[in-house]
């Protein structure tokens, strides 16, 4: 799609036809195509059935929003799910941010977040179609900010209290964990973040990578960690943290939750605590093993253990019911004593690969189970675990 079609999309022809779009079941069948093609010129046709079916698919980001805003596919795969997004906005309004500039802005996600907690927003991109639907997802959520074509790295961004970025971490080759390769390059993020700035990474962030007096917060939702991101000068209050977003809210760990002292290691005790991946991104298992009054079954290990069953918003809980055999023939055959035909197997520190496992035990049985593979010591060991 061009920015001519999307101009015409928004115009009263091309609402009627994305109306009558979002109302087929098979809006990506030939079917479809040919039906609409009696009422439109083919690329009106094309767009309007793109963007039903991407308004479909984007429900699990952005929610009820998504029948309202409008999409490229790139732009929805790149966009932040709308709750990580409302938090970072959230935090950024906290500090008393009052307008901020979105560097590389997309389709306009984070622009939204930041536009709702009544910041002034302005958002900035390179290409001319993902500034026409970042200004109209403004305008279909009723909310203000001002958009433009524009060189991000020759922006001066001195007029905002916050700079935001979140570099393209993609090439003609794939998806690239190299920061040589995202654009805005490196060195354009490391001069950002020499003001008040905050930069949005993916999880894999090495720690190395983040400068001195910069923090880095690791993001999860619904259980899978969403993103890195980079605070810098007034907004970074503590060198690394963990947000975990779930049903109940928000909870964040930081360094100073980290206990002085290394947390002990030794055997599982009644309980095993899975760290959230946030958690452990953010190198803070010794925080869940101080607040738990747990310890840890191997100092390179993220498994928590303890003797209380407490809920925490950090970690999942297992009671460990029983220790099985290590070794695959032995498991077995204890999988099978147990009439075990459903399982579950969680690894950790261990070259044990659950896909290529599952098969070879030859489960049978009507009895379901969760299988802890990890190491205790330096020696591989099995636990049968359970959800309290």
């Amino acid at each position: 799609m061009d920015p001519d079609t999307f101009r015409w999309l928004l115009s009263a022809p091309g609402q009627r036809l994305l109306e009558v779009a979002e109302q087929l079941d098979d809006a990506g069948s030939l079917a479809a195509h040919e039906r609409l093609r009696r009422e439109a010129a083919p690329e009106h046709v094309a767009a309007a059935l793109t963007q039903a079916t991407l308004r479909r698919r984007a429900v699990d980001k952005l929610g009820a929003d998504a029948a309202r805003m409008y999409f490229t596919g790139e732009g929805l795969e790149q966009a932040t799910r709308a709750s990580v997004a409302a938090h970072r906005a959230a935090r950024a309004r906290a500090a008393m941010v009052d307008s901020v500039v979105d560097l590389g802005c997309g389709i306009g996600g984070d622009l939204v977040a930041f536009a709702r907690t009544g910041m002034v927003v302005a958002g900035v991109d390179h290409d001319p179609l993902r500034v026409a639907v970042a200004h109209a997802n403004l305008e279909a959520l009723g909310l203000g900010g001002a958009v433009e074509v524009g060189d991000v790295t020759t922006m001066d961004t001195s007029p905002f209290d916050l700079a935001f970025a979140d570099p393209a971490r993609r090439t003609a080759r794939g998806r690239s964990f190299d920061a040589a390769d995202w654009s805005p390059p490196w060195p354009f993020v490391e001069s950002l973040l020499r003001r008040d700035s905050c930069v949005k990474l993916a999880p894999g962030l090495p720690h190395d990578l983040v400068p001195e007096d910069v923090e880095a917060e690791w993001v999860s939702d619904r259980g899978g960690v969403k993103e890195a991101v980079l605070w810098s000068g007034r907004l970074a209050t503590t060198p690394r943290r963990a947000t975990v977003i779930g049903e109940r809210g928000l909870a964040t760990l930081t360094t100073d939750d980290l206990p002085v002292d290394d947390p002990p290691v030794g055997d599982p005790a009644a309980y095993l605590l899975e760290p959230d991946g946030a958690v452990i991104r953010a190198g803070l298992v010794g925080a869940v093993a101080a607040l738990s009054g747990g310890h840890l079954v191997d100092p390179h290990i993220a498994w928590v253990t303890s003797d209380s069953s407490l809920p925490t918003p950090y970690a999942r809980t297992y009671r460990v019911l029983e220790e099985v055999p290590y070794r695959e023939k032995p498991l077995r055959a204890a999988l099978r004593e147990r009439r075990i035909g459903a399982l579950a197997i969680k690894t950790r520190g261990v070259s044990v690969t659950p896909e290529q496992l599952r098969p070879r035990l030859a489960l049978r049985g009507e009895e379901q189970a969760t299988l802890v593979l990890t190491r205790v010591a330096g020696k591989g060991r099995a636990y049968l675990v359970e959800a309290p």
